[in-house]
């Protein structure tokens, strides 16, 4: 069965009616293209899992282990890698969870390793802790620059954590499993733990690597919330390799207790039931990026734009605009974007765009960042 594009059925009026962070936190004369919400509908599957859910008073305590078996069944078949059930745990959502993970298997001020450019919340969360970040930062072509990386590890010392992003955000960059095996081998070779945050793992329509089919003492965390837009119902999995079995084990039961009942209902129906949709998203996402390439190269050519592997986001070089050109497009253009800047070293002078939305609310992104570029540029 094939579905309709889940980006083309909502009309900016509608989404205009919703009151999620993406919509309200702007006034209504900016075009919203920032946060990772996407504009699309519930697939259907998951919308009726919640419905019935509500309709039975199904509210109360999670319990079980069905959406540990249905993100297995799906990346069985996706990426012929299946994560032992006995393996995983319920978290509130993979941030949380990551600061779960950093507990087990790392003292209380044992430094991070992050590569920047990366998502936002990698450091204020570590930060959060009372914990370092030391950055070991992308190379030009948005991939793990290993000397830099191994040197980073040398900084943060014998056990630290490295906190990997696969696919990484806001670059799109999909690690290839060779890249992930080197990961491994120095991270062993200097002490240090690994921790993956790969929530945009179904988002790539091909290519992903989970880190644990490469490394059996790692720590993953995944979650249907980016891929089915499920940010607002909280849940996601803790997934250990063989060798961090015990590390997982020893995770208090009481952080179990805090994902959402509903929430692991849909996200399970999202895995098991809804995969049609997102092979249609998939397409639609395509679709968007090349739709963004050919716009930006015939409206605002100073921009430079890589297409990513994974992910909704857009990562555009916009260095000629100066330190902040999100500010720019912002007061100008009436178009709100993530600014580079806390996305770390070599965020300054880039924007994150989001693609999860409409072919015309992303041309008309465009054509207003390009009367913001123009008119700041004038003489």
């Amino acid at each position: 069965m094939t579905s309709a594009n889940p980006l083309r059925q909502l009309t900016l009026d509608q989404l205009r009616r919703r009151t999620s962070m993406k919509w309200r936190h702007y006034p209504e004369d900016v075009l919203p293209v920032w946060v990772a919400e996407m504009d699309v509908p519930l697939a259907e599957p998951v919308a009726r899992a919640i419905i019935e859910a509500v309709e039975r008073g199904d509210t109360g305590y999670p319990n079980g282990t069905a959406y540990a078996e249905a993100l297995a069944e799906f990346a069985k078949t996706r990426w012929d890698w299946a994560p032992a059930v006995e393996r995983t745990k319920i978290v509130p959502d993979v941030m949380m969870g990551v600061v779960e993970m950093f507990r087990l298997v790392s003292h209380r001020d044992a430094p991070v390793v992050v590569n920047s450019p990366v998502y936002p919340p990698f450091f204020q969360f570590v930060e959060s802790l009372g914990r370092q970040v030391v950055e070991a930062p992308l190379d030009a072509h948005a991939r793990i620059d290993f000397a830099v990386l191994e040197a980073a590890f040398v900084k943060a010392g014998k056990g630290s954590v490295y906190l990997l992003c696969n696919p990484q955000n806001p670059t799109g960059t999909v690690h290839t499993a060779a890249e992930l095996e080197e990961v491994a081998r120095i991270s062993r070779a200097h002490g240090v733990r690994v921790v993956a945050d790969e929530i945009h793992a179904p988002l790539t329509a091909e290519g992903f690597v989970p880190y644990l089919s490469v490394a059996d003492d790692g720590l993953s965390l995944m979650s249907a919330s980016k891929a089915w837009n499920l940010a607002g119902l909280k849940a996601a999995l803790a997934i250990a390799g063989p060798g961090a079995a015990d590390d997982l084990a020893r995770l208090p039961e009481e952080v179990g207790h805090g994902p959402s009942h509903v929430g692991i209902l849909a996200h399970t129906a999202a895995f098991r039931h809804s995969v049609d949709w997102l092979d249609a998203l998939l397409d639609g996402l395509d679709e968007n990026r090349r739709l963004l390439a050919g716009l930006l190269a015939e409206h605002l050519p100073a921009v430079r734009y890589t297409p990513g592997q994974g992910t909704y986001l857009a990562w555009l070089d916009c260095r000629e605009l100066g330190d902040d050109p999100a500010r720019t497009f912002l007061k100008r253009g009436k178009v709100a974007l993530n600014s580079g800047i806390p996305f770390g070293t070599g965020g300054k002078g880039f924007v994150r765009m989001n693609l999860a939305t409409s072919p015309e609310i992303i041309t008309e992104a465009v054509h207003r960042m390009s009367k913001a570029w123009n008119e700041t540029l004038a003489p």
